[in-house]
């Protein structure tokens, strides 16, 4: 990696957790101002899903720790502590760079004893924040995955995934594969404030526009449903028949909810921007993680009809095979979000 005036530290005084995980040296340039990177060699690229999980992917891969997008209420957050880092400004600035991973993996994915189930990339942290332009890790992943035979699906809000959209149109062709844009936010401020480091929603939009236009079948998570904040009818509808305009073929849309760490790290964003609603919030959330039962057949009972309306309703597989591309929407049908 060359990476014009960048810093590097091989002897940083790293915490243990870093030193545990590998920390080969630690990255800083001014391209990306205030985050450090701190490259790691893995020894195992795959992690097993726990037994009746009741996810449809049996195996994910995480090529990073911590992420830049810095959305305000990633669940993810608590996973920097493991690494004796914070959940808050060390998960946006102190990203772990599993730099060979993509070797790793394919040693992996061509033992004998490999079963070729389904592996997710985005389940933890996003495979497509900025430092993938940086380190390319995605391509050798998808290249490994396809010569195995094996099949996979990305989430993602990093429309960094178009600069592999070639190499994945080739995967589909071997493997099963599903594509999945998260777009939780339409409101540009209220986008800025709660995920300052990811791409624009017009530009995911764009995205599944993309991606759609290559023949995917695409699906968009609108997750999390920010209470008292994204869960208008309004937005909602605005924002689903944005999706539905962009090409997508189904969406689905749940409440957000605040595990460990990151309840704090959100409520004090939100004692900061709304402090009127944090009342309400812990009305709504009590002492725990998740919004009440209440709330979650309210926010069903919303979301099913906009989504039936908007034709969103298709199942949402774990792995797709590419189809024929869908006829290309009218341009006007991407300009109601910037």
């Amino acid at each position: 990696m060359r990476w014009q005036s960048q810093t590097l530290d091989a002897d940083d005084g790293a915490l243990p957790g870093l030193e545990r995980a590998g920390l080969v040296r630690s990255v800083q340039t001014p391209e990306f101002d205030g985050v450090t990177f701190h490259e790691v060699l893995c020894k195992s690229a795959l992690n097993r899903m726990p037994e009746g999980s009741g996810l449809p992917f049996s195996w994910t891969i995480n090529p990073m720790r911590g992420c830049s997008h810095a959305c305000r209420y990633c669940f993810a957050r608590g996973t920097h502590e493991y690494l004796d880092l914070d959940a808050g400004r060390d998960f946006d600035t102190q990203i772990v760079v599993k730099t060979n991973v993509a070797a790793v993996l394919r040693r992996e994915v061509h033992r004998r004893s490999w079963r070729r189930e389904p592996v997710a990339l985005g389940t933890n942290t996003d495979p497509y924040q900025r430092a993938e332009g940086r380190y390319r890790l995605m391509p050798g992943i998808i290249r490994a995955l396809t010569d195995s035979g094996t099949p996979f699906s990305i989430l993602t809000k990093g429309t960094l995934l178009r600069r592999d959209l070639p190499l994945l149109t080739l995967a589909a062709r071997e493997v099963p594969v599903s594509l999945a844009v998260s777009i939780a936010i339409g409101d540009p401020e209220l986008h800025h404030s709660l995920e300052p480091g990811t791409p624009s929603p017009r530009a995911r939009l764009e995205l599944v526009r993309a991606l759609a236009d290559a023949g995917f079948a695409v699906h968009v998570m609108v997750a999390p449903v920010i209470p008292y904040l994204t869960d208008g009818a309004d937005h909602l509808d605005a924002l689903f028949g944005a999706i539905a305009g962009a090409g997508a073929v189904s969406a689905v849309a749940f409440a957000m909810h605040l595990r460990g760490s990151t309840r704090g790290w959100y409520l004090q964003w939100l004692a900061e921007r709304h402090p009127a609603l944090l009342r309400r919030y812990r009305q709504l959330y009590g002492r725990g993680a998740y919004v009440t039962p209440e709330y979650s057949a309210w926010l069903r009972e919303r979301v099913e009809p906009l989504l039936s309306k908007h034709g969103l309703t298709r199942d949402m597989p774990s792995q797709v095979r590419v189809p024929p591309a869908p006829p290309r929407q009218s341009a006007s049908q991407l300009t109601l979000f910037s």
